[in-house]
């Protein structure tokens, strides 16, 4: 493996990190689903109190999804988020507005109304975790656009990438990418309330109710995992050997049976997620089940995103010009880019460490009514 393959290979890893901590993160979008759920005017404050301060890690993690996509494999991202921009448009519109809700809610003068706000908080819990896997999917199962390098020595229409005329919208109706939305969702639902449990401590007039949606949305997630898990293995994939891609069944099998410890975390990971699930759900005073699922969860994340990208697999599949596919090797950026991004990226763990300390600060103790009612700057 010479220097080029080498750092190609650090940057896949690095996305497929930072992927799994924003799906353990999609816990805020999870959470505000359950605002209409049952609690009081004072549980629902404490939920959005809570939530709110960890809001901007999500948003935050997404953005440098992107932008490591944008460093590391330019052309994946002015095929993706320049092609499919009405999938994309939407995604940030659910995040747009949670900003708007986070900042307005219980500003004084909102003629809106605090349900208001709490219904826009809703709409990117539900749209926000729903697109985003569907987004996801289109690494999974191929998506409908071409690409045409050649096209950038064309002053007239210097366009590298064509998506389908529907620009995303299309992704939407493909039910194997509904599949792996609607499991990320319950997946976010489940370890928000996860997270209720974990950080506030007067949870007398809701907590029953929590731990009660644990184990609904959890066992929801369960079995949409395995049905995701099922798909995804029987899926036909794209492999470039010797200068072309060549079509291969069962493509994402095989490369959990050759590259065995991705197919190990995988299980581990869902393990986790599961222990996580079932102890917080039957045991009434246990608390601590959302760093199981946010483990096992970043875990499993890692191990698929590796399994799309390595061994020369197409990790963007073109359903409709094979040849136009995707991989880390034919999208990536010069050895020179990736080269000093690594360098960059050296700072990473320095700022994961300021969030765990940051996190740790802010969660020492289980967040109460009369510390919400005593900040001045509450949501």
């Amino acid at each position: 493996m010479d220097n080029l393959q080498l750092l190609q290979s650090y940057w896949w890893l690095l996305i497929a990190v930072i992927g799994g901590l924003l799906v353990f993160l999609l816990f805020v979008q999870g959470g505000q689903t359950m605002l209409f759920c049952g609690a009081t005017p004072e549980g629902r404050k404490l939920m959005v109190n809570s939530l709110g301060r960890k809001w901007e890690l999500t948003f935050t993690t997404l953005v440098l999804f992107g932008g490591a996509f944008f460093a590391s494999f330019p052309l994946f991202y002015s095929t993706s988020f320049g092609g499919a921009y009405w999938l994309w448009m939407l995604i940030l519109l659910s995040f747009v507005l949670q900003a708007v809700s986070y900042e307005y809610r219980s500003k004084p003068g909102n003629i809106y109304g605090r349900n208001t706000f709490d219904v826009f908080l809703l709409f990117n819990g539900l749209v926000g975790c729903v697109l985003l896997g569907v987004a996801v999917g289109t690494l999974f199962f191929g998506a409908e656009f071409t690409v045409q390098k050649s096209n950038l020595l064309n002053p007239g229409n210097p366009v590298i990438s064509t998506w389908a005329p529907t620009h995303g919208l299309e992704a939407i109706s493909n039910w194997r990418c509904l599949l792996l939305g609607f499991m990320v969702f319950f997946l976010a639902r489940t370890q928000g309330a996860l997270y209720f449990i974990n950080n506030i401590s007067d949870t007398k007039d809701f907590g029953i109710s929590l731990r009660n949606r644990v184990l609904i949305s959890g066992t929801i997630f369960a079995i949409l995992f395995i049905g995701f898990v099922a798909v995804l293995f029987c899926t036909t994939g794209l492999r470039y050997v010797d200068g072309e891609f060549v079509s291969e069944p069962n493509i994402y099998l095989h490369n959990a049976l050759d590259m065995w410890p991705l197919a190990a975390m995988i299980v581990a990971g869902a393990l986790m997620v599961l222990f996580g699930i079932y102890r917080s759900a039957f045991s009434s005073s246990y608390r601590y089940g959302i760093w199981w699922t946010g483990i096992g969860s970043v875990l499993v994340v890692i191990a698929l995103l590796l399994l799309t990208g390595y061994a020369d697999t197409a990790y963007m599949r073109s359903v409709s010009d094979p040849a136009s596919s995707l991989t880390i090797a034919n999208s990536s950026s010069s050895l020179f880019t990736l080269k000093t991004m690594s360098y960059v990226s050296i700072g990473v763990p320095v700022v994961l460490a300021y969030i765990v300390y940051v996190w740790y600060k802010m969660n020492k103790r289980p967040l109460t009514a009369a510390e919400v009612n005593a900040d001045s700057h509450s949501y």
